[in-house]
């Protein structure tokens, strides 16, 4: 039980320093697969009473939310890093003078009534 908070810790803070994400994902991925098996191994256990089982089953099932939420993070952030930005200011202008509805200096109708 103890062994397991301390990794879940130790990811939270690896995480949080940065880092290759891709690489943060992929350990969070083990943790998630270690807890797994942990809590497969849980319903094995005769050593506890039905009680303390669902006391750790549910420890462990809530540390398997919080592993998918900081893998649900890292993932969120990483997509936001891959989209691009176009700087406003080019927006603008493209737009005050594209030659079709609203002239640029080189192509305007000059009309005389």
């Amino acid at each position: 039980m103890t062994t397991i908070s301390g990794s879940v810790s130790s990811t939270m803070s690896s995480s949080s320093g940065g880092g290759d994400v891709s690489s943060q994902i992929a350990s969070l991925n083990k943790q998630v697969q270690s807890v797994t098996k942990q809590l497969n191994d849980l319903a094995n256990d005769d050593s506890l009473t039905d009680e303390q089982k669902a006391e750790e089953q549910e420890m462990l099932q809530s540390q398997i939310e919080m592993i998918e939420a900081q893998i649900a993070q890292l993932e969120q952030q990483q997509e936001q890093k891959a989209q691009p930005t176009t700087p406003t200011s080019q927006q603008t202008s493209e737009i005050k003078a594209d030659g079709v509805n609203r002239p640029t200096a080189t192509n305007q109708i000059n009309v005389y009534v």
